[in-house]
């Protein structure tokens, strides 16, 4: 089990490497046949496997690093200083 969900979402069909309990209770059930409630996948995940929650960041498509970078540089000390 701990081999077939370190391959990754992805590698399972899903669009997204992003692991849900509803993905990673689909993948239990490919593999081994035995449906769990999202309660005993959490449990699996969690308990047997040692995996945390953690949430993915959400970001604009549209974000520039290189202007963020030169807007920080650049207009923040202008604006923190005042007119």
């Amino acid at each position: 089990m701990r081999a077939a969900l370190g391959q990754g979402a992805q590698a399972h069909g899903f669009e997204a490497d992003l692991w849900t309990l509803e993905r990673g209770g689909a993948v239990v059930t490919r593999t081994t046949g035995a449906v769990l409630s999202r309660a005993s996948v959490w449990r699996l995940l969690t308990g047997r496997l040692g995996w945390s929650l953690q949430r993915p960041e959400r970001r604009a498509v549209e974000r520039d690093e290189s202007e963020i970078a030169r807007w920080i540089a650049h207009e923040w000390p202008r604006i923190k200083r005042g007119p």
